[in-house]
């Protein structure tokens, strides 16, 4: 019984010490910048990317910079639905420094994690894990960032895993991308960011 006390009041604990944000407001793009000529608005509560006329790469950035937290966010495929959400990332542009948790079509790797600019795919998932990404309906991703370490996760299934030195170095914003190409349509909402104290 001891034992049971003192694990319930640890994971207690430990909750009170993080601290939870929410990145979008469901009003207007506060605390957040686009770049690119790509489109990002709020519609009826939710945070809307979609492929403007440049058919460009475009992204939008969280205005501070982030190390470690989870981040839990839900994105729902319209059209092409080829995206991502960048992590301890720089924007100059449209060129982005950083770490991409994919965000794509079946198929197409979501939940692994691609390196812009540089490595290029540091891991994919399994593709039997390929099942668990609902197209055309809401997802909900969660993201871990601890030191080197990233652990993503999409409808509550462990998608990749992964420590690296350079991630570890990292340094910047959370950003969302749309991917270039045109035709490409994605709604956000729920996005949260829970931080260690």
């Amino acid at each position: 019984m001891k034992n049971l006390f003192t694990i319930l009041f640890s994971l207690t604990a430990a909750s009170m010490m993080a601290q939870e944000i929410s990145l979008f407001n469901g009003k207007d793009l506060s605390g957040w910048t686009i770049h690119g000529t790509e489109k990002w608005y709020v519609e009826d509560g939710l945070l809307v990317c979609e492929s403007g006329p440049d058919k460009g790469y475009g992204y939008l950035a969280t205005d501070k910079h982030y190390k470690d937290f989870d981040l839990t966010l839900e994105f729902k495929q319209e059209a092409d639905g080829n995206s991502g959400v960048f992590i301890r990332s720089t924007v100059d542009g449209t060129t982005v420094s950083g770490w991409q948790v994919e965000v794509a079509p079946p198929g197409h790797n979501t939940g692994g994690v691609y390196e812009s600019y540089g490595r290029g795919w540091l891991i994919k998932p399994d593709p039997s894990k390929d099942s668990v990404l609902k197209e055309g309906e809401w997802n909900t991703m969660k993201i871990r960032l601890s030191g080197g370490t990233l652990i993503s996760w999409l409808n509550g299934t462990e998608m990749v895993r992964i420590t690296d030195d350079k991630i570890a170095e990292g340094e910047g914003s959370i950003a969302l991308q749309i991917h270039d190409g045109g035709g490409i349509r994605v709604k956000w909402r729920n996005i949260k960011l829970s931080i260690p104290q």
